[in-house]
């Protein structure tokens, strides 16, 4: 997932994990590919509605001003859409090492069904 990146360190911190934050753009008609999280993310949704597909089939809607947090594991794959015809905007904060990956993409999940967008937000 793209975005601008800023990160907050610990002050004398060495190793582990830092307060990171990113802001993702999810244009008009577009998604994120199917892909799950190594650390728990908080989203701030700041505009537009993300609509969220889970591996399981449900479906969940955050509009502007929804926040929730993103499970880790690779046992909470999901699919990030915008059905809508604003860009979505996100704010999503997590406690994540410098080098490591924001998100990690995975195949479609069985019974999910292939990603239904023209591009995929990364």
């Amino acid at each position: 997932m793209g975005g601008r990146q800023a990160t907050a360190r610990r002050p004398g911190a060495s190793g582990g994990s830092d307060l990171t934050g990113r802001e993702i753009v999810i244009e008009s008609g577009r998604c994120t590919g199917w892909h799950y999280h190594d650390v728990p993310l908080m989203v701030v949704v700041t505009s537009g509605t993300l609509t969220r597909i889970l591996d399981d089939g449900s479906v969940e809607t955050h509009p502007a001003g929804a926040t929730f947090v993103e499970p880790p594991g690779s046992d909470h794959v999901h699919l990030g859409r915008n059905l809508g015809g604003e860009p979505v905007v996100l704010h999503v904060t997590c406690a994540l090492a410098e080098e490591a990956r924001w998100s990690v993409a995975t195949p479609t999940p069985s019974g999910a069904g292939s990603c239904p967008c023209p591009g995929h937000a990364r």
